[in-house]
């Protein structure tokens, strides 16, 4: 049994590939592991086999010389949430808006059905997709994907997500399947209500520690729930032997935290820093403190793009996510087609993994800057773009979902999801949209009890 994420063999290589994008030195340290054995990172999330004693031994050991390392971008990506915010230029806070009750509501459906419509093509490149979805008759991507009239040399040469197949094709959508980008939604409606907006990282810890199966969690949650249990407290449990440290994972846990400070930016970013600092750093954390500030105004403004700009106003200005984010600012503006504007993306971004912070946040920024008050084309847009497709479809989802209200989401993205969630989350298996979206107006009425 190899279990993902965590084998010491696997993770040198992916820290390497992270300890370059932080400018760090380490071709010494990649050197000295290929002579000794050592293989870059697995295409996936384990190889194949173990390796023998001696190379596990070193690959600890070349792990820790590499957490080491001084961060030559310290500068300018820096680590506490004063200097963050320092680094920054926050937007300052807005009313909320009068319909909170609407837009929290079609905040959770557009969540759900921006994240259902990219479960199947997770982990597909965009040509993939692309194949997938001209075979169907669903170019531009417009609708469900489906199985029904998929030539076999394209379902040969592109699988669906296996995981999601069985759930999130147009002919066998029922209710809405379980999925990590909503588990920890729902994580964060459970620390909100045990705590409070005052929460602390060891609060969050400790709902992990209750509430989340490791098998249900991945790359720098699953490292940091180790880390945990062998003993390490925050920030070292997101430092330690984590290369997934600056991946998408905080982003996605944060959708509650902006709901609870409807309008106030500021606040909807301290709490997304308190939670992504458990298994994340630098962008990874920014990445996570941007989508919170977005939805916080999700709640107060009427512009998909003015929430766009607001979650920039929480991001260091020279950090690598800030320039990647005002890159996508402006290729969205621009008169070229979504494609074009992809392509781009591609280009300047696409040595980053699929699942990194920094490419797959600028892509959530164009399609809001790109469909704004377009519910139907933002969520496939997204998902068309490639990359976390079920992560950016709900992100993209969740804020033109609570821009429209419940009412204003079209009844065909809604139909088939029922309003009603699957999870492994104990205790809330089933849960419904509705009473999710009335324990998340509770904390907006009392949001300081702890």
């Amino acid at each position: 049994m190899r279990i993902t994420w965590i084998q010491p063999e696997d993770l040198v290589g992916h820290e390497l590939r992270q300890a370059r994008e932080e400018q760090k030195d380490v071709d010494a340290i990649e050197e000295r592991w290929l002579a000794s054995g050592g293989a870059p990172a697995p295409g996936r999330g384990a190889s194949p086999e173990p390796v023998a004693p001696e190379l596990r031994a070193l690959a600890l050991d070349l792990l820790d010389e590499l957490d080491g390392l001084s961060r030559p971008l310290a500068a300018d990506e820096p680590e506490g949430l004063d200097e963050i915010l320092a680094a920054a230029d926050p937007a300052p806070s807005a009313a909320p808006a009068g319909d909170l009750e609407e837009r929290v509501a079609g905040a959770w459906l557009g969540r759900a059905a921006g994240c259902v419509l990219g479960k199947p093509v997770e982990n597909i490149p965009r040509e993939g997709i692309r194949a997938i979805a001209q075979a169907t008759g669903n170019w531009p991507i417009s609708s469900w994907f489906t199985a029904v009239g998929l030539p076999d040399e394209v379902s040969e040469r592109w699988p669906w997500n296996r995981a999601s197949r069985p759930t999130s094709l147009a002919e066998n959508i029922d209710g809405i399947p379980e999925d990590d980008d909503l588990n920890f939604t729902i994580l964060g409606v459970i620390v909100l209500e045990r705590h409070g907006t005052g929460f602390a990282t060891a609060d969050v810890a400790n709902a992990w520690m209750d509430y989340l199966p490791a098998g249900r969690i991945f790359t720098a949650e699953r490292v940091a729930l180790r880390n945990l249990l062998e003993g390490s407290l925050p920030p070292e449990t997101a430092t330690r032997r984590n290369p997934f440290r600056e991946w998408i994972g905080a982003r996605l846990r944060v959708d509650a935290y902006g709901w609870a400070a409807p309008g106030d930016a500021v606040a909807a970013a301290r709490m997304a820093w308190e939670d992504a600092r458990l298994s994340h750093t630098a962008n990874g954390v920014y990445a996570a403190m941007f989508m919170a500030a977005v939805h916080a105004a999700s709640l107060a403004d009427e512009s998909s793009a003015a929430c766009a700009d607001i979650g920039l106003s929480v991001v260091p200005g020279r950090s690598r996510l800030a320039e990647a984010l005002r890159a996508a600012r402006e290729l969205a503006r621009s008169e070229r087609d979504w494609e074009g504007v992809v392509d781009e993306l591609d280009a300047a971004y696409g040595g980053y993994h699929w699942v990194h912070a920094i490419n797959n946040t600028a892509l959530v920024a164009a399609a809001l800057h790109r469909f704004d008050g377009d519910f139907s084309g933002a969520i496939c847009g997204a998902v068309q773009g490639g990359l976390d497709t079920d992560t950016n479809g709900a992100a993209v989802g969740s804020v033109l979902g609570a821009l429209a209200g419940r009412t204003g989401i079209p009844a065909r993205w809604l139909e088939p999801l029922h309003g009603r969630f699957s999870t492994s989350l104990p205790g809330y298996d089933g849960a419904t949209a509705d009473e999710l979206a009335r324990r998340m107006l509770a904390l907006v009425a009392e949001p300081s009890r702890a």
